[in-house]
């Protein structure tokens, strides 16, 4: 019955080596399961100490995690980061919520799917994506990719305009400024002296959640800028926001978050600078041009009494 699964789904034969690196034979056993069902090969399994497992010439690496100690992850990850950049290959890791920090301080975005307490079907879909480029896969990814290559032409086309009407200050409306199309609408006069502060944002965030209490079924679902809202809060605050705790702010499930927030790095909607005070976590923050569209906008909407949605 080996491949049988991917067969019956209609994900093309792949010739894609695969290592299994988990602490025993029972640890690699799930992630043994989906490469078998994927109709992957599996070229061995390594023990985590193991640093000749990295000369092998395999194409993908599937790790677990949730059975290694601190120490052992720890001097793992440098390892698997290094060989995930020279090789270009792939790394899927099953990790639990406690390794989200210090797995994401080395591994995040690119050719990296990290998983937050998979089951069977989860780690099965994330080889055949990885092993075979199955065209559902790639446009779910390309689509993902896109939404964010045009929020980030946003953000800097609304920079861009909001800059620009700072710089003419109130003026009657003309064919160049941006405006509201509908008839009849007229904003309200921009004028300066609004300020921007964080429980703006934080009431925004509340405000959200409220609205998730009443009417459910995900349909609100919108990680990246709930992330984007709660990082310009924080910044505000002068406080710095861990991984973990952006996952919590996306308000989806932790794999989901930690996609959008490898996928938000690549974009440079991101950044990521290590925690001085402890090795094994690093703080999320909005990139410069990210930041200063945040404030531009939220500015805008406080001085035309909108509220920040």
């Amino acid at each position: 019955m080996t491949g049988a699964f991917a067969h019956e789904a209609g994900f093309p034969a792949t010739s894609i080596n695969a290592l299994v690196i988990a602490a025993d034979a029972a640890a690699a056993g799930p992630a043994r399961d989906a490469l078998a069902a994927a109709g992957t090969r599996l070229a061995g399994v390594a023990d985590p100490t193991d640093a000749s497992a990295f000369d092998e010439p395999v194409d993908l690496i599937l790790l677990e995690a949730q059975t290694l100690g601190d120490a052992a992850l720890d001097a793992l990850l440098p390892r698997l980061d290094t060989w995930a950049r020279e090789r270009g290959a792939r790394v899927i890791v099953a990790l639990t919520m406690a390794q989200i920090d210090p797995v994401s301080r080395h591994l995040l975005g690119g050719n990296v799917d990290l998983l937050c307490e998979p089951d069977a079907a989860q780690r099965l879909l994330a080889v055949m994506l990885a092993c075979s480029g199955h065209a559902g896969g790639v446009e779910d990814r390309s689509r993902e990719a896109e939404r964010l290559r045009q929020m980030n032409e946003e953000v800097a086309r609304i920079a861009e305009a909001l800059a620009r009407l700072a710089q003419r200050g109130p003026t009657a409306p003309s064919e160049n400024v941006v405006s509201d199309r509908r008839p009849g609408f007229r904003a309200a006069e921009v004028v300066p002296g609004a300020i921007v502060e964080a429980r703006d944002l934080r009431d925004a965030i509340r405000s959200r959640r409220l609205r998730d209490q009443y009417i459910a079924g995900g349909l609100f679902e919108d990680p990246a800028w709930d992330m984007l809202l709660d990082l310009f809060a924080a910044d505000l605050e002068g406080s710095r926001v861990s991984v973990s705790s952006l996952c919590i702010a996306a308000a989806v499930a932790p794999t989901t978050a930690l996609r959008w927030i490898g996928r938000m790095t690549e974009a440079g909607l991101l950044g990521r600078t290590p925690d001085p005070d402890d090795r094994r976590r690093a703080f999320v923050m909005l990139g410069a041009s990210t930041r200063q569209a945040m404030l531009d906008y939220c500015t805008a909407a406080k001085r035309q009494g909108l509220p920040i949605a």
